[in-house]
C-alpha cells in the first residue's frame, strides 16, 4: 500500500528546461559576487566542482560540508567570511533566475490530491541547492515548505541523485518501506533509481530528460492528468 509520494522539484513540480536555470542562475551569482573581489570564471568552475562533490558524496559528512570543502580547494582561499554573501544572494537576486521558469497549478493541484488521498507528500530535489533557495523556488511552484513533511536539501542530505543511497536515507529519515512509496520525477536518469529500491516509478512527460534514450514504457508515465488517475488508483 502506498503512504508516501516523493516529488522532484525542477522539471516536475516547478517547469523549466534545466540547462538554461543553471546558466541563468550562476551567470546572476557571480554578477552579484564580482563587486566583492570573486573572479566569475573561477567561482562558476569552485561552483561546478563543488556540485560534483556533492553528487559524488560517499555520506561520510553533509553535502553543505563536501561542497564548501571542494569550492575552497578549487578557489584557492577560504570563502569562510563570505559565506554571508552567499546568503544574502539567495535572498535577494536569485529570484531573478525565475523569469527561466515556467508555472503550472496542476503542481499544486496534485499536491492537494495527494493530501485528500491522505498521503505523505516529500519534496525529493536534488540536495544540491541550500535550504533557502529550495524554499524559494518552492515558492515559485505554487506551494510553501509546509506543503512537505520533508524537503531535501544540501543541510540534510548526505547522498545526491542519481544514487539509491539518496533516496534509502530519505526511507530512514521518516521511517518508509520502499514498497510504501512512490517516486514522482522528469528525469529518467536521476528519479527512476528509487524504483531499484523497490519503490514505485511515475515519469512525468511534461518535461522530460532521458539523455540516454531509455524505452520509458517499463516506467508508468504521462502528464499531470495521468499522475492524478494513476494516484487515485493505488490509494
Amino acid at each position: 500500500m502506498i503512504r508516501a509520494v516523493l516529488f522532484d522539484l525542477d522539471g516536475t513540480l516547478l517547469p523549466m528546461d534545466l540547462e538554461v536555470f543553471i546558466k541563468t542562475y550562476l551567470k546572476h551569482l557571480a554578477e552579484y559576487l564580482a563587486p566583492h573581489g570573486f573572479v566569475p570564471e573561477t567561482l562558476i568552475r569552485a561552483v561546478w566542482d563543488g556540485t560534483f562533490a556533492m553528487i559524488g558524496n560517499d555520506g561520510t559528512a553533509t553535502n553543505e560540508a563536501v561542497f564548501w570543502k571542494k569550492f575552497t580547494e578549487v578557489y584557492g582561499r577560504d570563502v569562510t567570511d563570505s559565506l554571508p554573501l552567499f546568503d544574502e544572494f539567495y535572498e535577494t537576486e536569485f529570484v531573478r533566475a525565475k523569469s527561466v521558469c515556467g508555472f503550472d497549478p496542476a503542481a499544486a493541484e496534485t499536491i492537494r490530491l495527494c493530501k485528500e488521498l491522505g498521503l505523505t507528500v516529500v519534496l525529493a530535489t536534488n540536495p544540491i541547492f541550500p535550504r533557502i533557495a529550495t524554499e524559494q523556488r518552492i515558492r515559485w511552484a505554487g506551494l510553501s515548505e509546509q506543503d512537505f513533511a520533508h524537503v531535501t536539501t544540501y543541510e540534510n542530505s548526505h547522498f545526491a541523485k542519481p544514487t539509491t543511497a539518496y533516496y534509502r536515507e530519505i526511507l530512514e529519515t521518516l521511517a518508509l518501506a520502499p514498497e510504501e512509496c512512490l517516486m514522482v520525477g522528469n528525469d529518467v536518469d536521476d528519479d527512476m533509481p528509487a524504483v531499484k529500491l523497490g519503490m514505485k516509478g511515475f515519469l512525468l512527460t511534461n518535461h522530460l530528460i532521458n539523455k540516454h534514450g531509455v524505452d520509458i514504457a517499463q516506467f508508468q508515465n504521462g502528464d499531470f492528468s495521468a499522475l492524478h488517475a494513476y494516484l487515485k488508483s493505488i490509494v
